[in-house]
């Protein structure tokens, strides 16, 4: 199954990269392993959740209906990547900021540590609103559950720097909780694509 996931990600990676034009005008794919019921197709879909974030409200599907949202997964302490990602995560965040169809969601993966208050410091220092970004904490098994469906990486590691192996990507979901498109949160030009992808998105209506 996770081999199945990377090739999936490796595929589509190089995919944009080789053939960016001509997908232009193509709708967005809805990514995962798919399978037919009663003779309709059925595709992955993100499924329940309920988490809290840095404002102490409840955060579930609801928050998300009729909206595109993008996930990362992070730690308030990280000391590789987390700042790099958030960073084009901002890129997100300022390009949507007025636009209410956009919502962001970032999970910590250390839900020990990273508290409600802490949570809202980290967001206070990037300046963002908390009803356009998520930042959220729960139980750590359903949050490592929840990186799966997304199709990103989420553990914890003794020999990872800050104790966790994590995902640097961004997943593009769309408001029937699909999977529509990913980005290296690493590589600014493939952030530059996903803006690209959220804006054809939003033209599916």
């Amino acid at each position: 199954m996770r081999l199945s996931i990377y090739l999936l990600l490796f595929c589509f990676f190089s995919s944009c990269e080789n053939n960016t034009s001509s997908n232009d005008k193509l709708p967005l794919p809805i990514l995962g392993e798919k399978e037919i019921v009663d003779g309709e197709t059925v595709y992955h879909t993100i499924s329940d959740f309920e988490f809290i974030d840095q404002d102490s409200t409840i955060i579930n599907n609801a928050t998300f209906k009729d909206k595109v949202y993008v996930v990362d997964f992070f730690f308030t302490h990280c000391p590789t990547i987390c700042p790099k990602v958030k960073q084009q995560m901002l890129r997100v965040y300022d390009k949507f900021k007025e636009d209410d169809r956009v919502v962001l969601l970032s999970h910590t993966i250390d839900t020990p540590r990273d508290s409600v208050p802490r949570l809202k410091v980290y967001a206070n220092r990037l300046e963002v609103s908390s009803d356009k970004w998520h930042f959220v904490t729960g139980d750590k098994d359903k949050i490592y559950s929840m990186a799966k469906e997304y199709f990103i990486t989420a553990l914890e590691d003794a020999d990872a720097p800050g104790g966790y192996d994590h995902s640097g990507v961004l997943v593009l979901v769309d408001k029937n909780r699909n999977v529509r498109s990913f980005g290296n949160g690493l590589n600014p030009e493939e952030v530059d694509r996903l803006l690209t992808d959220i804006e054809k998105l939003l033209h599916e209506g």
